[in-house]
């Protein structure tokens, strides 16, 4: 002990150098241990991602079923994206007024609507007026609703169309004035 009071300043100097070393000893493995800690939470966030590729990859093949079946079914609800607007709109217009003229109702106008586009398809829409007997209509409702690729009833309005009364002859079926809306699909993809 005689020695630390004698040489006072040596032994700050000793006692500096050693500590110094511990502690950048120290500071190094308090930094380690959160470096550690940093990792291990990180590490538990990315185990339930690792678990849903994992999970993907193992259904893979039911996954690339799943979509080609979706795009069958796509297929069939709109027309393809290789098409042009312009291009669908007057083939949609040419093909309404074929099923509604089959069904036996006189198309008497008819309308290309300004296109809309939704999330993941462009909507053509058509404004038709017919005219006819209530039958007619059914049977041209029906047409349009097994039409492929698939067309949307927007909006329908019916009216009843006046006739005069013949007399004593049997009544005429009723006669109706439709404008119908529909609407196609485009697939944008």
């Amino acid at each position: 002990m005689n020695w630390l009071r004698s040489n006072r300043r040596s032994t700050l100097i000793i006692g500096a150098t050693l500590l110094v070393p511990a502690y950048l000893y120290l500071s190094l493995l308090f930094k380690l241990v959160a470096v550690g800690v940093g990792h291990g939470e990180r590490i538990d966030d990315l185990r339930p991602r690792i678990a849903r590729l994992q999970g993907l990859v193992e259904h893979e093949a039911s996954l690339r079923d799943a979509a080609g079946e979706v795009s069958q079914r796509l297929a069939a609800l709109g027309y393809p994206p290789a098409e042009d607007t312009t291009a669908v709109a007057a083939e949609l217009q040419a093909q309404v007024r074929r099923v509604l003229a089959e069904a036996g109702l006189e198309v008497s106008n008819s309308q290309v609507l300004p296109a809309r586009q939704d999330e993941a398809f462009d909507l053509v829409g058509l404004k038709v007026t017919a005219k006819g007997p209530m039958p007619a209509l059914d049977a041209a409702l029906a047409g349009l609703g097994a039409f492929r690729p698939m067309l949307l009833v927007d909006s329908l309005d019916v009216y009843p169309t006046r006739t005069r009364a013949r007399g004593n002859q049997e009544p005429a079926p009723q006669e109706v004035t439709a404008v119908i809306e529909v609407l196609a699909l485009r697939r944008l993809q």
